[in-house]
């Protein structure tokens, strides 16, 4: 009997221009890449029901980054493996391929009793996949744990490389390369880097990414397992990375840096775009994030595609300029007024720069009944607060001139880029009615603000 996927019941939350399944379950970004004139995303996705299941490969494709329109699921799980987990595609030979991780569980009891190996399947037309006849490509190393997960594929020059996350044997994260002239055929390169300890880098790594960016190799990883530390690693799990230099196959780094500061962001994926910028996305929500929505027949979505560059040895993140193709019209231009509501409705993009150092509680975005608020202490660290559980989180500024912000707020999100993305803040917030703005200090200011399409992907 055909199982029949699950149906929207309420468009409440239903966000405008950020990427979402037609409905069921979404977590982390895959095959993130460009293919004959398209990009295109994949997203571990379950079909028949808005919670987490058998994982398949949910798929769009743009021609901007920004207007997605849904296309046949690219991935099942069959008899050769319970799901499809995350993964990345190449172009090859003419042909998308897309290399995953197959994840098995044969005792149907315990789903702690799994094994995981990588796997490759490829379209002609990016379209319509087929799974190798010979999978698996990668069986999991004799000194490894079963955790052996989400291989990120890239080439240089005639080899094609894999980064894979991983736990050594002593039950610590670590990211593996292997190397292949085919895609098919892969030997080990080296163990690039390892946890110092499961509290300061976690005990295992998931969705790692490596690439050359400004003059350095960065490692972007999501690690399990970190204890809180004052303002960082307040999530169940993180995401960042390790940036140096790497020196006789090691990654020589500075430690590891968290990239996102909000409560709803983990496992990036980045590509290089054909103009030769590095763009990331994310699952825009955490394994421990409220999901209101699951009550609607869906669950989760993808934070907005956001360029990469690096300055002063951080990774600074900027919302790609196709975004601009977005806005509908001007709301808000010239300066704000303290205490006063500005109306940004359900689908906006705002600007703020301040002209002078504005310290305390500074801005409000309010429909009502959900609030979130930005302050800045004197001494450089910028808050945000939401009036839910546990609503707060902060990051010091690595900046000392005057504040600039950049909002993108959707029907159930709001993403934030401080100092030009140096610091950024992803949340989902789930508004009950239109969004107001209302600035909460006297400073002078300059600000812009656009309403935004609100029905910009095809499902």
């Amino acid at each position: 009997m055909m199982k029949t996927p699950i149906a929207i019941t309420n468009q409440r939350y239903r966000l405008g221009y950020h990427l979402m399944t037609p409905g069921g379950w979404m977590n982390d970004p895959n095959g993130f890449s460009f293919f004959k004139g398209w990009y295109h995303i994949f997203y571990q996705y379950y079909p028949y029901a808005a919670e987490w299941g058998p994982m398949h490969w949910g798929h769009a494709r743009s021609r901007d980054m920004v207007h997605w329109e849904t296309l046949p699921t690219a991935l099942a799980p069959d008899e050769n493996e319970n799901g499809c987990f995350s993964g990345s595609a190449v172009v090859y030979d003419d042909k998308l391929w897309l290399i995953y991780t197959g994840h098995h569980t044969p005792n149907a009891v315990d789903p702690e009793d799994f094994y995981q190996d990588q796997r490759v399947a490829w379209s002609e037309d990016g379209i319509h996949f087929t799974k190798y006849g010979a999978n698996p490509v990668l069986r999991t190393p004799a000194d490894n744990t079963k955790h052996f997960r989400d291989p990120k594929v890239w080439q240089e020059g005639d080899t094609f490389y894999m980064i894979l996350g991983s736990q050594s044997k002593d039950g610590l994260g670590r990211a593996l390369i292997y190397s292949s002239p085919d895609l098919l055929h892969w030997q080990e390169v080296t163990e690039l880097s390892k946890a110092v300890s499961k509290e300061n880098e976690g005990y295992m790594w998931e969705c790692p990414d490596f690439f050359h960016l400004d003059g350095v190799d960065i490692l972007l990883m999501s690690p399990q397992g970190l204890e809180a530390d004052g303002d960082r690693f307040r999530n169940l799990n993180q995401t960042g990375y390790l940036l140096g230099k790497v020196k006789d196959n090691k990654l020589e780094h500075h430690g590891f840096v968290e990239i996102d500061h909000g409560h709803d962001f983990y496992a990036t994926q980045t590509m290089l775009t054909p103009d030769g910028r590095r763009v990331m996305t994310a699952w825009m929500n955490a394994w421990d994030s409220p999901m209101p929505e699951i009550e609607d027949g869906w669950a989760g979505a993808l934070t907005l595609p956001r360029q990469l560059s690096v300055k002063d040895g951080y990774l600074i993140q900027q919302p790609v300029t196709e975004l601009k193709g977005l806005r509908q019209e001007v709301l808000l231009a010239g300066q704000m007024d303290a205490q006063r509501d500005y109306k940004l409705g359900r689908t906006a993009e705002l600007e703020l720069t301040f002209a002078d150092k504005a310290e305390g509680a500074l801005l409000l975005l309010t429909d009502g009944t959900r609030n979130l608020q930005l302050s800045l202490e004197s001494g450089g660290r910028l808050v945000l607060n939401r009036n839910t559980e546990d609503g707060k989180r902060a990051a010091r500024r690595r900046s000392d001139g005057p504040l600039t912000l950049q909002l993108f707020v959707d029907r159930s999100s709001v993403e934030i880029f401080a100092d030009n993305g140096e610091l950024t803040f992803t949340e989902r917030i789930y508004w009950q009615d239109d969004v107001m703005c209302r600035l909460l200090v006297s400073a002078a200011n300059q600000v812009r603000a656009w309403r935004l399409e609100s029905e910009s992907n095809l499902y």
